[in-house]
């Protein structure tokens, strides 16, 4: 072979080579990238009528499956409102089991990142006849992440914006609060948290890591703690449960950072101490949690009350527990289902639903799921 072909035939061998391994070097890494970042959420699931099962009991109650990341449960008569973080509402009919998939309009574009998404949402007292409800969702302004509490109205199946109630509540990819209520007061209550930044808690002049309280309209109750404020209390550091006793004790559930997880007992004005205390360390004007868990960790979110025992669902802890108020005794009631959202509770049974397809849960076959379990015993998905 010509000495100059054999040269210039190891030149491309080489070049070949080299090529190759530097595309197999960058392949490895982006590989190697994936496998080590931290997704938002898990794949998305699209839910249609036909993609939801629907199963109900000859005793009456109702299992919903293959929802995506429900965060609230609503009820009006026998249809559930089941609101999606990824901006959508499920509405099941609990005599019939059909289902419909209604969507969500809003003038911000809903962010579904993180902690974020459409996550509140609660149907207004006079729902049977106005068709409103007030919800609490992420979006995004000047490439910054923010929060908004608005008023919706069902329209031709379709729940569309009315009123924008507060906007520009700190937002982030972490600790984001989202739960929305309406009190025995018949004032709205929503949960903000610390967005990763812990200061913020202790701030006045900044809503994160609070607990609001407007007037159904969006204005600023004339008897709020602070002058001319939204706040209701602060030094919270992520708090997504909210309840009242039959004599309107105020209560609610709060991530801490590290186990710590709280139960504390609401009062106006007051200070809950977040970042300066936690379990049960003691600070001047600041209160201390009626309960908390310690080095374990729960990620309590949804709480309902009833019949003297809050119960609290739980994400990380992967059950449903209750709070016994007189006796501060704490029992574990559901497991076995993955990471738990919310609770309601009706006559004799309670609903509840998973986030095993959020960015920290293993969806089973049937995940997401709303299901129903009986007050009268103790149960298991077993």
């Amino acid at each position: 072979m010509n000495k100059t072909i054999y040269l210039s035939l190891l030149g491309i061998i080489f070049l070949g080579g080299l090529v190759f391994a530097l595309n197999t070097g960058q392949d490895n890494n982006e590989l190697q990238d994936q496998e080590n970042q931290d997704p938002f959420q898990q794949e998305a699931v699209e839910v249609t009528e036909e993609t939801v099962e629907v199963v109900a009991s000859d005793d009456g109650s109702i299992n919903a499956n293959n929802l995506f990341i429900p965060w609230t449960i609503n009820k009006s008569g026998n249809n559930f409102f089941l609101s999606q973080r990824d901006g959508s509402v499920i509405q099941i009919d609990g005599d019939l089991g059909l289902v419909e998939v209604q969507d969500v309009e809003v003038s911000e574009d809903i962010l579904h990142e993180g902690q974020g998404g459409f996550l509140g949402f609660t149907l207004a007292p006079d729902f049977n006849t106005s068709k409103m409800a007030f919800a609490y969702h992420t979006y995004q302004e000047d490439g910054e992440i923010l929060n908004r509490i608005i008023s919706m109205s069902l329209k031709n199946n379709i729940w569309t914006e009315e009123d924008v109630l507060l906007e520009g509540i700190p937002g982030g990819e972490i600790n984001t609060g989202g739960r929305i209520q309406i009190g025995p007061d018949e004032m709205l209550y929503a949960t903000t948290g610390d967005t990763g930044q812990a200061e913020k808690a202790q701030e006045l002049d900044n809503l994160a890591g609070k607990i609001l309280r407007m007037e159904l309209n969006g204005e600023v109750p004339e008897d709020n703690p602070f002058d001319n404020s939204y706040i209701y209390s602060f030094g919270h550091r992520n708090p997504q449960g909210l309840a009242w006793d039959y004599e309107g004790n105020f209560y609610s559930s709060e991530h801490g950072e590290s186990g710590h997880d709280e139960i504390n007992l609401i009062k106006a004005g007051q200070n809950y101490g977040w970042p300066v205390i936690e379990g049960d360390e003691e600070a001047s004007d600041m209160i201390e949690p009626i309960h908390h868990s310690g080095d374990d960790t729960w990620a309590p979110s949804g709480m309902a009350f009833n019949d003297g025992q809050l119960f609290v669902a739980s994400l990380a802890g992967s059950n449903i527990f209750t709070y016994d108020i007189a006796s501060s005794e704490v029992s574990e009631f559901f497991g076995d289902a993955g990471r738990l959202r919310d609770i309601m509770i009706e006559d004799e049974a309670l609903f509840t639903i998973t986030n095993n397809h959020d960015d920290r849960g293993e969806p089973s076959e049937k995940d997401d799921r709303l299901i129903q379990i009986p007050l009268t015993e103790k149960a298991s998905t077993d």
